[in-house]
């Protein structure tokens, strides 16, 4: 089973261009579906403090018998946890729920504006960078005007900008903004609950290139060029995401999955979720 190939980081860390993330999935069982992961060839794990299963994500990771240093780990900064010395207790905190010396990245999971914290989090994790606790940090949601508002008060740059891309919800602009700034878009819910499936576009690629409606999607997003974290469970379906790399859609098959943005999201909108 290939690899999937990297992308360098504007710290001139890489990340591996597809990984697979752990929400919504039982601590319990975490653990599991990590090992199976990485053992279908998955190296890039995306999870966060919020998603109550860092124990089985560290778990997963330890036992997976390959060295830490071939695996990318991500966590995310929660919203009540921000603020200076939150932020270092979060991390820290999932530091020892993982049993891990560092993390890969660090992500500043919302905003969250109206609290007016993210710029002091942003900077407790330049902070732990340079302690050594994570090789990169970045931020996950943030707009521009986010993003400009800790590179100008800071000077450094996020190396990811975790955002919601799917073929519903393209978020071009946003994409072109980060790539402005050098900053890597991950994707999340990159396959938009399915909704885009049934579209004759799709369809049409899926018989085309032989590969399912998922892996013509997740294709597009390769093709982006930007990092995507799908998430699946089974085995067959962790192998189904990860076999992107022997095919490509053309010129007119990508242009048609850009016609299917309707700007329609499928969690909440960054200038207004708070919850804590």
């Amino acid at each position: 089973m290939r690899n999937s190939p990297r992308l360098l980081l504007n710290d001139g860390h890489t990340i591996p261009q597809l990984g697979t993330g752990v929400w919504q999935i039982p601590d319990s069982e975490t653990a599991a579906v990590v090992r199976s992961a990485i053992a279908t060839g998955y190296r890039l794990l995306d999870g966060a403090f919020i998603y109550g299963n860092e124990r089985g994500l560290g778990e997963g990771v330890r036992t997976s018998g390959l060295p830490r240093e071939e695996l990318f780990v991500t966590t995310k900064v929660w919203n009540a946890d921000q603020g200076r010395e939150q932020a270092r207790t979060s991390v820290a905190r999932s530091l020892e729920a993982m049993q891990l010396d560092y993390f890969d990245l660090v992500l500043i999971h919302w905003p969250c504006p109206r609290k007016e914290l993210y710029f002091e989090t942003w900077q407790s994790l330049i902070d732990m960078r340079s302690e050594g606790l994570m090789r990169s940090i970045g931020v996950s949601n943030f707009n521009a005007d986010h993003l400009d508002r800790i590179i100008d008060e800071t000077g450094v740059v996020p190396s990811v900008n975790q955002i919601e891309v799917n073929p519903r919800m393209q978020n071009g602009a946003l994409r072109a903004e980060n790539a402005r700034r050098g900053i890597v878009s991950q994707h999340w819910t990159p396959l938009g609950e399915g909704k885009s499936f049934p579209a004759p576009i799709v369809q049409q690629a899926a018989v085309r290139t032989g590969r399912s409606p998922a892996q013509v999607i997740l294709r597009w997003h390769v093709q982006l060029g930007s990092s995507v974290i799908p998430r699946a469970t089974d085995p067959s379906q962790q192998r189904q995401n990860l076999e992107l790399f022997d095919f490509e859609l053309t010129d007119d098959e990508m242009a048609g999955l850009a016609m299917l943005d309707w700007g329609s999201r499928c969690g909440p909108d960054p200038l207004f979720y708070e919850e804590e």
